[in-house]
């Protein structure tokens, strides 16, 4: 099948090749991203109402309580993270990711995840490969096959700019099939499945890579097909569905989101924002968000969070180097 990007109306996303459109440092997925920003605020607002403080102060929880999100169009990682970098800030925290990480190397931002305070990992996501109802793929080896035959014919889209994980998927996928990555055409959409959905269902894009939250209802209603998922076992939301794994692809990908706050806040401070994300993570509320969303329960906090951090790190930047788009 050959890859279709042309005058159909509707977004225009940026084609990247390593001749193309030249990276911009944005984080993950929007529609995810705000999926989960907005758990966290209807859940930590749930826990500032049952107890009224922030954890072991007089003070109202509340009060300048942030929690930034790394997703806003043009605005980057460089500038989020330097707002974060307010050191001694006890009361702010940015939700981080995957996609951080890929973004900072990809762009070469001279902020690193290693001036902040880890605090706690909440989830791990794996991403789907899907197409829409009426396409020739009818299974990952189809899609291969197709692929290989013309790379430079087909076109991927996700829902993250240069760096994030559903632009990191497809170059490690064409990587473990045979595919040079420079050769991959990946459209990105950055926000997310709402701007996504439509170019896959209309052929703007022939494939798309995403989390698996992002499409369940699509999925569910017969317009998407998945043909697989990067986790390391099948996926309950999406029974019947074989991992890459298991389809013969040596390749596992998973997505994830935790909470960082800025170098230089207190012990007391940083024991305060584990406890609030302790008591987040043990709520029914919290559990439900997790089933709705098709995410998977990965918390850890504190020295356990900034081992996992770093090794990430070191893993995404081995990554990128690999693929070539350093």
């Amino acid at each position: 099948m050959r890859g279709r990007t042309g005058s159909r109306t509707g977004t225009r996303p940026r084609i990247a090749t390593r001749t193309g459109t030249g990276p911009r440092a944005l984080s993950g997925s929007r529609t995810r991203t705000r999926a989960l920003s907005g758990a966290l605020a209807v859940l930590l607002a749930l826990l500032v109402t049952a107890c009224g403080t922030w954890p072991g102060t007089g003070d109202t929880a509340d009060g300048g309580l942030r929690i930034l999100v790394p997703n806003t169009p043009g605005g980057g990682y460089d500038t989020t993270a330097r707002t974060v970098d307010e050191r001694g800030n006890g009361r702010l925290a940015l939700q981080m990711g995957l996609g951080v990480l890929g973004a900072s190397h990809v762009a070469h931002t001279k902020v690193t995840v290693a001036r902040t305070t880890p605090i706690a990992r909440l989830i791990e996501e794996p991403e789907a490969v899907v197409v829409r109802k009426d396409s020739p793929y009818r299974t990952i080896a189809d899609l291969v096959t197709g692929w290989r035959e013309s790379p430079g014919d087909v076109t991927v889209g996700g829902g993250s700019s240069l760096g994030g994980p559903d632009h990191l998927l497809p170059m490690a996928l064409a990587g473990a099939v045979g595919i040079q990555p420079k050769k991959v055409r990946y459209a990105a959409y950055d926000g997310g499945g709402g701007e996504l959905l439509p170019a896959l269902l209309d052929g703007r894009v022939d494939f798309a890579t995403s989390g698996i939250g992002e499409f369940l209802d699509q999925i569910a209603a017969g317009q998407l097909r998945v043909l697989a998922v990067t986790s390391d076992r099948p996926v309950a939301a999406l029974p019947g569905v074989p991992t890459l794994k298991a389809a013969g692809i040596d390749l596992v990908f998973d997505n994830w989101r935790g909470i960082v706050a800025p170098p230089g806040i207190s012990p007391a401070d940083r024991k305060r924002w584990i406890a609030v994300l302790t008591a987040l993570h043990g709520s029914r509320q919290w559990k439900a968000e997790l089933t709705r969303h098709g995410w998977t329960d990965a918390f850890i906090t504190g020295g356990a969070f900034a081992t996992y951090l770093a090794r990430q790190d070191k893993a995404v930047a081995e990554l990128v180097g690999h693929l070539g788009l350093d």
